[in-house]
């Protein structure tokens, strides 16, 4: 594995491990929230236009109920120290390579080495939808891989998706392990690859071992496929500059 790689990954792992105590929280916080939420009392009225404004009014709260539940996030002060570094990171660096990269390339091409790219990730989304015994999903992948790589021409075009109407499947270890029943730990901001939690941290690794373009010795660091789009930027960076 290259040494970029090896180095981020020690990084990775100190700071999991180091974060681990305040996972016995989760469970206490969990417990409080339960007990502490309120149910919504059932107003019946007289007429049936008032019993039907009443169910509305319980499904409304029902679907919106838990968007107002607070994030447990005992690393609220680091989460938001490193979500403003890698904001930074965005606008003074991704940003103005993405721009020159727009200029110097046009949008045909850009979708080529983004299909290519998109092609070489091949081995992450078949592995974990086998493992998903997602049976189909993972033949459809095979079908796209073989499709676009032969007709394709090795993936700079998706013949699969026009032609033949294969989607691809996006899944990866993190995803996996949610299949299994591995619960996402508490929230933690990446260096430069923004939001996440531990148990997508720690399936970071796996993930990486499934990307060829890993195998490379000469590629100086392992940033995201998707320019921008695993970045932790702000809502109101997104909103300043498209990178696709």
């Amino acid at each position: 594995m290259p040494k970029n790689n090896f180095v981020f990954l020690t990084f990775l792992m100190i700071l999991s491990i180091s974060l681990m105590p305040f996972m016995e929280f989760r469970a206490l916080a969990q417990a409080n929230n339960s007990v502490s939420s309120e149910t919504v009392p059932d107003t019946s009225s007289e007429t049936d236009t008032d019993e039907e404004e009443d169910g509305f009014d319980a499904e409304f709260e029902d679907e919106f109920g838990d968007a107002e539940k607070e994030v447990f996030d005992p690393l609220s002060g680091y989460n938001s120290v490193m979500t403003n570094f890698n904001d930074g990171f965005y606008i003074f660096v991704l940003d103005p390579v993405a721009r020159g990269y727009r200029w110097v390339l046009p949008d045909t091409a850009r979708r080529g080495v983004k299909s290519f790219f998109h092609n070489l990730l091949f081995p992450l989304r078949f592995v974990n939808n086998a493992l998903q015994l997602k049976v189909k999903n993972a033949g459809e992948e095979f079908l796209r891989f073989s499709i676009n790589s032969t007709i394709g021409i090795l993936g700079f075009w998706d013949p699969a998706k026009e032609w033949f109407g294969l989607e691809a499947h996006e899944e990866d270890f993190g995803q996996t392990l949610g299949f299994y029943g591995v619960g996402g730990g508490f929230h933690v901001v990446l260096p430069f690859l923004g939001p996440s939690n531990v148990r997508d941290m720690f399936s970071l690794y796996p993930d990486m071992q499934m990307d060829p373009v890993n195998y490379v010795e000469t590629r100086p660091y392992n940033f995201p496929k998707q320019e921008g789009e695993y970045l932790g930027v702000s809502r109101q960076t997104l909103q300043q500059t498209e990178l696709t």
